[in-house]
């Protein structure tokens, strides 16, 4: 499957932010990650072969350093939006 740059908008809520600071400074290459009101603003261009392993990929890493780490994101390729809480997908859409 050929890779694909995905853009990233997610709130990353955890109890430990100094240890999930660093794990998003070294994943998110391009971009900016945001602390605000207790949770960080995630908004970056990420490459992988789909939003699922992508999503996979960046929590497994949080949550390495801090378990209780949640993660709302949205995928976006083109016009199709795929969001998540955490691991599940909680739907896409396709915009005009």
């Amino acid at each position: 499957m050929a890779k694909k740059v995905y853009e990233l908008t997610a709130s990353v809520n955890t109890e430990n932010p100094q240890a999930v600071r660093r794990v998003l400074e070294d994943l998110i290459k391009s971009g900016s990650v945001t602390l605000t009101d207790g949770s960080f603003q995630v908004e970056a261009k990420m490459v992988g072969e789909s939003a699922r392993e992508l999503n996979r990929t960046l929590l497994s890493a949080l949550r390495k350093v801090e378990k209780k780490t949640r993660l709302r994101a949205e995928w976006a390729f083109g016009k199709r939006v795929e969001r998540f809480f955490d691991h599940v997908p909680k739907g896409s859409s396709t915009g005009s």
